[in-house]
């Protein structure tokens, strides 16, 4: 990915907090999150130049390199004790007391293990002094959100794999799509998924539900909202897992990882209605 990609995921989250002041806070959270991210990526792109593409029949998680990363993760910790809201702030003071070992643990753990996080825990909400599963909950956010220019890096300078098919998880890393994107194609359109963590962008089918492979139409349905119509929720009556999606041909300027983050109203309209997200984002939502 080129560094202008985090130039527009900064811009759009800037211009949408005065369109979407219900998502102000979150939206600039990420800026200056996305913002540590470019910094981080571009460390990353300067130590590799060098290095060959990876192959395509290689995993894309079997690459770790701790030896690049861990410098840059007690910066990244400063950075989040200083811009995110007090419970994550707080996990982030506490794992930095954990010294290298524990951040390379947490690393470790997220990378190679199944990194999606669906938890609905709001990273906005009051804290549980003591609470190991919120601590869990919050080194994997961690790292989840330090990984994520490393594993986007990797894929960026990956061979070109031949996929078959539509796989619900993403054909590089495993991890789970967070958000879904609508372009027109012809006299139709066209669907693609895009990871929560390496940001790989596959094709997928329009009628078929990523988390249960439901492909009954009946069982598949949409919702959106006037004021924000470029964004829909795609629904699972089958397994009651959603995923919202970003439609391109209505808002040609929208970020969809960005627009994803700054339309709360539908999480919550979803919630209520009883369907459970199939991958949160990094605000929590």
């Amino acid at each position: 990915m080129i560094l202008s990609q985090w130039d527009r995921r900064i811009r759009r989250a800037t211009e949408l907090t005065s369109t979407y002041p219900f998502g102000a806070e979150g939206l600039r959270f990420y800026a200056r999150v996305a913002t540590f991210q470019k910094s981080l990526y571009a460390e990353i792109q300067k130590a590799l130049a060098d290095t060959p593409k990876i192959s395509a029949d290689r995993p894309l998680r079997d690459e770790l390199d701790l030896f690049l990363l861990l410098p840059h993760f007690s910066p990244f910790l400063s950075v989040i004790k200083q811009i995110a809201p007090v419970p994550l702030a707080q996990a982030a003071v506490q794992l930095a007391e954990k010294g290298p070992a524990g951040w390379q643990q947490a690393i470790e753990d997220f990378w190679h293990g199944d990194p999606e996080l669906t938890a609905a825990e709001d990273i906005s909400g009051p804290a549980e002094a003591g609470d190991s599963h919120d601590a869990n909950f919050s080194d994997r956010l961690l790292a989840w959100i330090f990984l994520q220019p490393y594993a986007e890096y990797l894929a960026d300078h990956r061979e070109i794999a031949i996929v078959d098919g539509t796989p619900s998880t993403c054909p590089l890393c495993g991890g789970k799509p967070i958000v879904g994107v609508l372009r027109s194609e012809g006299d139709g359109g066209k669907k693609s998924l895009i990871c929560m963590l390496c940001a790989h962008e596959w094709a997928f089918r329009r009628i078929y539900c990523p988390a249960c492979g439901e492909e009954r139409e009946p069982q598949m349905a949409f919702y959106s909202a006037p004021e924000i119509a470029h964004v829909r929720v795609d629904v699972c009556d089958t397994c009651h897992v959603y995923l919202k999606s970003i439609d391109l041909t209505k808002t040609g300027l929208a970020v969809p990882v960005v627009d994803e983050l700054a339309t709360i109203p539908l999480d919550l309209w979803a919630r209520e209605h009883g369907y459970e997200k199939l991958q949160i984002n990094l605000l929590g939502t």
